[in-house]
This record gives structure tokens, sequence and C-alpha cells, in this order.
């Protein structure tokens, strides 16, 4: 496990020198210089000759903890207990054990860290609520998450997107020299072109920042101009030196870079940088007004904490000011990011989680509210880190080895779509309780049938970018259908007014309001569609009814022209009601030209005479 900025950053682990002893002297040393895979190696050679006791055992665990191999430390921590230890050790063997899924067993070995330090916070929260994993398994799924094309076969993590272009650490580079914690190149930042299909580009090495030794991840403000990130401070040659060890101690620090014809340049180093604590994983906000960070500096509540510090307009910092313990813990936190909104996402080892890393979140601007776990799939058994988000794509990206390696990883928010659809008297506008509301998809399926409650109301799950079609029903009024476009997010209001069905039957005729034609045109009007659904409800409580339609025109034309004007009027009538579900059967019409004006005026007649002409009329042929 290569994280930059997180558990790398790990102080030296206390040793016992009573344990340690001439036949561990170059494991010892391997160990001290953060070369896991050569220290273990050394380590096991030990065990094979029988040169082993708890002190090997503990060191081979952090090993295999420290390169996140939760199996072989799983299995070095439990030989290591079996001898009196450390709190800590029995809190990372439940860690592993969380992280192969073995959650019982996990359990038993945080009730003894919690007897050995009862006041640890992460004893304190373990003790409130031992058997938290059923309800954090079964939280709702906040995001989509898959893993993207542009990973290697090494470590590749702290993606961001900022302008189309995708940012983020990797150590994909073989002629980078080797970095003896897991034998990988060190990191270099790259970025990769998001093109408009969703797809990516070649991602290139960003040469300017890059050096000889780790760099990334980073962060940029919203103009696009100015960037932070980590990079060791081997590079600024500031180090510590142990030379009882013959040893030099590197530390990470932020440094700040600008743009200049494309090109990132006047790279300097952050005031708060030391040799003695590191800085890294920065996210600014958009503005360049605060900028979050993790670190071990003086004040920390763990191993590392969530820091923040202003920006000022003239280029000066402020003093860092650490989060505090509602987001920071005596374990790791770690890769913040900030929101436009002021939500912040980070990682951390110290809150309730699955095991490893998990990212939570937590809104800033309530200041009592906690941090919140994102659940499955975004956090794994395994580390879970550097979650950011573009809100104007709507998407974001997750870094996790929870296929072994650093990936990264999509993570788009599960659409949480629904249709509010509110049945109402068109001409009152009162809600219509008791109404039966049919969800068809855009192919007519019927998906679901509910009954409206005391408001006419009727509340749907619905799967985003998916068209429907609502359709509501209620006695003594017109049944209406109602499109609904796709879905992107939250709650599409339907308004379904339905209209009363004031229709007059009498021996001879059903007395509508008269539908109205366009002149010159046989097309049904949206009123006249409104009326024709009327005649189609009546018809649909009596399949006795049978209906002959006649068709009129006003008295402009000639008589052949209003003739056969008034014939495909008389036949669009009749293919409505038919397109309703009432059988052809049950419904003719023929067009009568001008001959029976409803008002006698010829030639003479007003606008809206004229109109009034222009007419379909219903007879009850049968009852």
């Amino acid at each position: 496990m290569k994280k930059i900025n997180t558990l790398l950053f790990l102080m030296l682990a206390s040793i016992s020198l009573i344990a340690q002893n001439k036949n561990t002297k170059v494991a010892d040393q391997l160990f001290d210089r953060f070369e896991y895979v050569q220290a273990v190696q050394e380590y096991l050679a030990l065990v094979e000759k029988g040169n082993s006791d708890s002190y090997v055992s503990k060191q081979l665990g952090d090993g295999y903890f420290n390169m996140y191999n939760t199996v072989e430390a799983e299995k070095w921590y439990a030989q290591a207990v079996k001898s009196n230890q450390d709190a800590e050790t029995y809190y990372r063997y439940a860690q592993m054990l969380k992280s192969n899924s073995k959650y019982e067993e996990a359990n038993v070995q945080m009730k003894i860290f919690a007897s050995m330090k009862p006041s640890d916070l992460r004893a304190i929260e373990f003790s409130k609520n031992p058997n938290y994993l059923p309800k954090l398994i079964d939280k709702e799924k906040l995001f989509d998450v898959e893993a993207l094309s542009i990973n290697s076969d090494k470590s590749d993590f702290g993606a961001v997107l900022y302008n189309n272009v995708l940012y983020f650490a990797s150590a994909r580079n073989e002629s980078n020299k080797k970095y003896g914690w897991n034998d990988e190149p060190f990191l270099d930042l790259y970025q990769a072109t998001l093109n408009t299909d969703g797809t990516y580009g070649d991602p290139t090495p960003i040469a300017e920042l890059n050096s000889k030794y780790h760099e990334g991840p980073l962060t940029m403000t919203k103009d696009g101009n100015t960037i932070f990130f980590s990079s060791e401070s081997f590079k600024e040659n500031q180090f510590e030196k142990v030379k009882a060890k013959r040893l030099k101690f590197g530390q990470v620090g932020l440094y700040k870079a600008v743009k200049e014809n494309d090109k990132w340049v006047s790279i300097t180093p952050l005031p708060f940088n030391s040799k003695s604590y590191s800085a890294g994983n920065p996210s600014v906000k958009m503005d360049g007004s605060v900028l979050y960070f993790s670190s071990n500096m003086p004040g920390t509540k763990g191993g590392f904490d969530i820091w923040k510090v202003m920006v000022n307009a003239d280029g000066t910092y402020g003093n860092p000011m650490n989060l505090g313990d509602k987001i920071n813990t005596p374990g790791d936190e770690s890769f913040p990011f900030i929101t436009d909104d002021n939500i912040l996402y980070f990682a951390s080892n110290g809150l309730t989680g699955f095991g490893g890393l998990d990212v939570f979140s937590v809104d800033l601007n309530k200041e009592q509210q906690p941090p919140v776990n994102l659940g499955k799939p975004v956090n794994t058994e395994k580390d879970d880190f550097a979650f950011t988000f573009n809100k104007e794509k709507n998407s974001g990206y997750l870094s996790s080895n929870r296929t072994g390696d650093d990936n990264i990883y999509s993570s788009v928010p599960v659409c949480k779509g629904q249709i509010l659809t509110v049945v109402k008297n068109a001409k009152t506008g009162e809600p219509l309780a008791n109404s039966r509301v049919v969800i068809s998809d855009d192919k007519k399926k019927v998906l679901e049938t509910k009954t409206s409650n005391e408001k006419g109301e009727v509340l749907y799950d619905a799967e985003c970018q998916k068209a429907y079609v609502v359709e509501a029903f209620k006695d003594g009024f017109v049944t209406k259908s109602f499109p609904v476009a796709p879905i992107k997010n939250g709650v599409n209001t339907i308004e379904a007014p339905l209209e009363p069905v004031d229709v007059i039957v009498t021996e001879t005729e059903i007395i509508l309001k008269p539908i109205y034609f366009e002149f010159d045109k046989s097309n049904i009007t949206k009123q006249g569609a409104s009326e024709l659904d009327k005649l189609v409800y009546v018809m649909s409580q009596n399949d006795k009814l049978v209906i002959y339609a006649k068709s009129h025109t006003d008295s402009r034309g000639n008589d052949k022209y209003n003739l056969n004007l008034s014939e495909r009027r008389a036949k669009s009538t009749v293919q409505y009601v038919i397109s309703k579900g009432i059988s052809a059967t049950r419904i003719t019409g023929n067009g009568f030209g001008e001959s029976q004006p409803k008002v006698n005026c010829k030639n003479k007649c007003t606008e809206v005479e004229f109109a009034l002409n222009r007419r379909s009329e219903f007879l009850l042929v049968k009852q």
C-alpha cells in the first residue's frame, strides 16, 4: 500500500530495545527505513531459522499492516498477542480482522483494546455500539462505483477533476527509483483529459511538478491558475538525520504553483512545512480562500488529523487550525475534500467503519452534525479514501485498494427519482382523494397502481433517466394521461387536473360543450379533446351507448369544399373516440357541410358566429 500522506506518514513505531538483538539488527534497520518488503523477508528468514519471538511476530504484523497485506498481517498479529502487547497492536489486529470480514473476532480484540485504553475515543465509540455492522451494511446506497480504464498495474489514486482534466498520483513510471515501502516506483503527478463521450485520454505526467521523489495528490482553484500539491521534503533538502542509525527522515510538505503559458511555475513551499512533521493531501475551496490538508503537526489528536488554514488575498497564510474532535480521532484522518457548499469528505480509520480507511462526509455548515459513513459500495473492508466530487458533472472519484492495488473509481450519485402526482378538480382546484393513479413506462407497460391520499397525492419511486406516463381516474371526472419527462434527480411533481363530467344525456343526444374546430382545419383542438374525453367517459360507463357524430362547417367556402371539410372533421372526431379505447362499432359520423348552421347568419356572421357553426354534435342512436 503506497498512500503518500496517510499511512505512509506514520511516525516511527516505538520498538522495545529489550526485544531487539543482533539477530534482528538487519531486519530492524530495513524496517526503520520503511523498506518493509525487504524487512519482512529478513524477519521471515529468522522465523525459518527458529529465531523468532513475539517481537518478530509483531514486526511482521506491522510490516504487512503497512503494506496492507491484511491476511498476513492478521496471521502475525495473532501470534504477537499471545504474549503481552501494547494496546495499539490489539487495535491493528482488530482492523485487520475487520478487513478480512471477521467481525466477531474483531470485536473480541476491540474489547481488549477498549479495556486497555478506556479513555481512547476509538474505544469509547466502539463501546457505545459494538454491534454497529448490520445497520452500516443496510445503509442506503448513495453512489454507484466503477473502476476507471486509466488504472495501471501500479498504485493510482487521489483523482480530482478540474475543467475536464483529471489529475491523479501514480506509480506507473517504471523508470523511477523503486520505493522500499512496497517495491513500487516513486509517485508522480499525471493528468488525463475527460472526453465528451465519457472516455479518458492517455495519462501524461506533469513534468514541471514531478521530481525523483513522491508527488501528489493536488488541488486547484476554480480559475485553474493556482494549485497546491504534496511533495517530499527531500527535494528541498529538508530532512532530519539520525546519526545512530545513519538514516535521513524526510517529511511530506505542501507546495504552491501558478500557471503561466500552460506550465506550472513559481513552485514554492508553504510556510508551515517542517522537517519535524508532514502536511499533505490538500483541498482548496474553489475561491482559494481556505486550504484543507492532513498533518501530524503538534496539536494533532491521533496519527494524522484534518487541518485548515486561511489563504489571504496577499498570498500570506493564517495559522493552521485543527478541525477538532468532531472529525479527528486518535486514529488517522486524511484526504480531505471540500465542496462548494461546504461539505467535507475525508477518510478515517478511527471512526466506526468496515475496516481500514473509510470515507465519511460532514456538513461544515451544521456545527452539531457528526460525520456520516458513506456506506457500501464506496466503503469496503479494505482502504477506501481520496473521495472527490465535481458538482457540475454530478459525479466524483474514489480511491481504493479493494482489489489489491490502489485504483481509481468513478463515484456517481444514485439517482433518487420520485414522481409526485397531485390529482385535482380542474374547475375548483380541490384535491381529489381516493383517485386511482396508474404509473406506466413510455411503452405503456403498467408498473404500479396507487390510490391518492386526502391531498390527492400519489408518490412513486422512479428510475432516473427514464420516461413515464401517469394516468388519473376518478368517478365523475374525465380520465387523463400525463407524460413524465426523464428524471435527473429529486422529485418530479405532476399536476393532474381532471375535468368534471358535466354532460347532459337526453333521450336523443349527449350534450357536451361544442366541439369547435379552427378555420379550414379538421384536427381536434385541445379544447375539443377535453370535451371528447367526457364523451369517452360516459360511453365507458355504459357499454350500451351508441353514438352518431355530426360535424359541420361555417358558410365560408363553396358547398362541395365545406362538405368534404365536414367529413374530415367527422372522421377526426370518430377516430379520437376510438383511440381512447371505445369500440369502432359504437360510434359513427358524417359531415353536413354548411347545411345545418347553429346560427343562421350566412356570410354576414361575426367571427364568433362562424366559430359556433364549426362544430360536432352527438346523437344517441340507442341506449
